[in-house]
Formats: C-alpha cells, sequence, structure tokens
C-alpha cells in the first residue's frame, strides 16, 4: 500500500473540505451583510454544488488527456484561485458566481477522484477503516471553517488568505506525492455510465442521496427549525457543531466494524436508527437531556450511511467503473444538496416540524432501498455457501 499516496490525498482533501466550510458561510453573510435577499443569497450559495454536478461529466474525459499529477494540480491551482479573487468579487454578481463555479468544479473532479483513488489503494481487509478516515478527514476540516469565521469575523481577509494558503501547502503536498501516471482504465467498455448507476446500484445511490440531503438540511436549516421552536440562537447553533461532532468522531469506530461485520446489514441500521430519530426529533426537542446525545448519534449513523456507500462501491466496483461510480456519486451528491434546502423548507413552510419530517422521509426511502440490497446480499451468500 502507498502510504506516502495516501497521506498526500487525506491532506488534499482536508484542504476541500476547510475551504468549503469557511466559504459558504463566509459568502452568505458577506451578501446578508450587504443587503441582499434571500433568493440571491440562495442561488449564489447553490452554485458550487451546480459546480460539483457539472465536473461529474469531466472527470472520464479529464482522466484520458491528464496525469493524475497534472489533474489534481489543475484542480486545485482552480480551487486556489476561485478563493485569492473572493475578496475582491463582492461588488460583481456575475464574478462571484464564476468564482464559486470554479470552486465546485475544481473542488468536485478532486473530490470524485481522491474516493476512487483511495479505494484503489485499500486492502479488502482494511478498506472501511480507510475509506473512514478519508471521510472523517474531509468533515474534521469542514467543521474547522466555520469556527475560523466565529473567531476572525466574515469581514476578516484572514479567512481567504489562510484557506488560499492551505491551498498552496496542498499543491506543494500533491507535487510530491501524487504519482505522474494516468488512472488506470481497463481496455473493456465501462459497465454504466452515469444514469446507469442509478439503476446497478440503487442502495448506493439512495445513500449518497441522503447524506448530501442531510448535510445540506442541517447546515442550513436546523439553527432556523430550533430558534422557530423558541430556542436561543446560539443554542441553535451548537446544535448543528453536535450533529457534524458526531459525524467526525465516529467514522472510524463504524469503518472499523465495518470490517468485521456484513457491511449491507450494517448499512441498513444505520439508517434505520436515523429515521427513528428523524421521527423522534420533535418530541427529543422537549426532552433536553435526550436530545444532545441524540443529536451525536444522528451524526454519526448519517456520516455512517455515506462512508458505508463509498466502502461498498469500492468492494463492488474497479477500473473504469470505480471512476464512474465515484462520478455518479459527484452528480448525486449536487442533487441532494440542491433539493435537500428546497424540499424542506417548504415543508416547513407546511407544518412546525416539516424538517424532521422530510429528514425521517428520506432516511425512510434510503431503508427500502438497503433492506433489498441487505436480502440480495445475503440471498448470494446462500448460495456462495
Amino acid at each position: 500500500m502507498n502510504m506516502r499516496l495516501l497521506a498526500g490525498l487525506l491532506f488534499a482533501v482536508s484542504v476541500v473540505g476547510f475551504s468549503l466550510g469557511a466559504s459558504l458561510p463566509l459568502v452568505s453573510l458577506r451578501l446578508h451583510e450587504a443587503g441582499a435577499d434571500t433568493l440571491k443569497i440562495g442561488i449564489v450559495s447553490a452554485i458550487p454544488a451546480a459546480g460539483m454536478m457539472l465536473s461529474a461529466f469531466m472527470v472520464d474525459a479529464c482522466c484520458r488527456y491528464f496525469t493524475r499529477r497534472t489533474l489534481y494540480l489543475l484542480c486545485f491551482s482552480l480551487c486556489a484561485l476561485s478563493i485569492a479573487l473572493l475578496e475582491w468579487a463582492f461588488s460583481s454578481t456575475w464574478l462571484l458566481a464564476l468564482l464559486r463555479l470554479g470552486l465546485g468544479l475544481g473542488m468536485g473532479v478532486a473530490i470524485i477522484l481522491g474516493e476512487s483513488w483511495v479505494n484503489e489503494l485499500c486492502p479488502e481487509h482494511n478498506r472501511g477503516k480507510i475509506m473512514a478516515l478519508y471521510a472523517t478527514s474531509f468533515t474534521g476540516f469542514q467543521v474547522l471553517g466555520p469556527a475560523m469565521l466565529a473567531l476572525v469575523g466574515a469581514n476578516s481577509p484572514w479567512v481567504t488568505g489562510v484557506v488560499t494558503g492551505c491551498y498552496g501547502l496542498a499543491l506543494l503536498c500533491i507535487a510530491f506525492t501524487v504519482p505522474n501516471d494516468r488512472v488506470r482504465h481497463d481496455e473493456t467498455e465501462k459497465s454504466f455510465t452515469l444514469g446507469g448507476f442509478l439503476r446497478v446500484a440503487p442502495a448506493l445511490c439512495m445513500a449518497v442521496l441522503f447524506f448530501s440531503f442531510f448535510d445540506a438540511v442541517v447546515l442550513s436549516l436546523l439553527p432556523v427549525y430550533a430558534t422557530s421552536l423558541g430556542f436561543a440562537v446560539g443554542v441553535a447553533a451548537l446544535m448543528v457543531t453536535v450533529v457534524f461532532a458526531g459525524d467526525m468522531l465516529f467514522q472510524l469506530p463504524l469503518g472499523w466494524l465495518a470490517d468485521r461485520v456484513e457491511r449491507t446489514g450494517l448499512h441498513l441500521a444505520c439508517g434505520v436508527v436515523a429515521m427513528a430519530i428523524g421521527i423522534g426529533l420533535p418530541w427529543l426537542l422537549q426532552v433536553t437531556w435526550l436530545l444532545w446525545p441524540l443529536l451525536v448519534v444522528l451524526g454519526a449513523v448519517a456520516g455512517g450511511i455515506y462512508t458505508l456507500a463509498l466502502v461498498l462501491i469500492g468492494q463492488r466496483f474497479k477500473g473504469r467503473d470505480l471512476v464512474t461510480a465515484n462520478a455518479s456519486v459527484g452528480l448525486l451528491w449536487g442533487v441532494g444538496s440542491l433539493v435537500g434546502p428546497l424540499v424542506s423548507g417548504a415543508a416547513m413552510n407546511v407544518a412546525p416540524h416539516g424538517l424532521p419530517m422530510a429528514l425521517a422521509l428520506m432516511a425512510g426511502l434510503f431503508v427500502c432501498f438497503a433492506q433489498q440490497a441487505y436480502r440480495r446480499a445475503g440471498a448470494l451468500r446462500a448460495v456462495v455457501d
């Protein structure tokens, strides 16, 4: 196993998570202070997700024309430029939109390829732990972004300066750790297309859709939901931190467990727990001593649904199919990130507890597909035995 390459990929995805966690609230707060309406803020906030969706259609062609090192250097240079110029972009909506699109494209290609390469590096008996470490690196540094923003303020140039500096370090790291070869592609054609992944692995598609939906909704609407029920703004913001702390802290234990138990069963169990907490959230908000530990559990199992999806993708697909599967993940992530706040916001307008209803519904849909996958896996094991 190439530990130097693994370390480089882990550092690179940590910087991507950090930049996403810092720049999303930074742009929203700057626009809000400038008097922009919520529609404009919402559209600009959605542009990086749209860029990630577009990147899914570019990955295969990029892998044909560029070496791994060149491709990663190009992606991270585009991200660094998009962040470095951000301070001068708020006077022009078009420039701001272009920079946010560039950031989404660069991050999207880097994440899709990073997930594919890390899965290629994993020996099967350690795949759960290593993919969990990759997910933890992204989530942990994503949490640091809002923390830095709270420390120095949204108007400080230190935010973009520190993130740009981190991208500079990532570029140096890539130059010394990522090999200058091309992505290994099988001679045969791909078994499925981006859209065909939905037919080939519906449970894994629903896992990605659920977590991207969950991620976007918790970041954008959980504080609004909590304050509407009488919680102080600071307490509502703390709920978000606690959820993502659970996500960050429990991925490695879940990855360790995934290397020792049947993975589709563990995937299903995470979905059932997430659905149960979503259904019970309105009641839990009135029982605060139970609310906080279960918010940690909610973050853990929601993150586990995504991490285990990556593990199962690496277990099932190889070569070009692995790259296509991860490109489909990037596309589905963008869809979930766009749809989540829209659906949950509409549900909150219809019912006071629309947000937990929407989360429970998405978790329930995942459980339906995960149950079918678990049954198929059980039938396959019976045939092999």
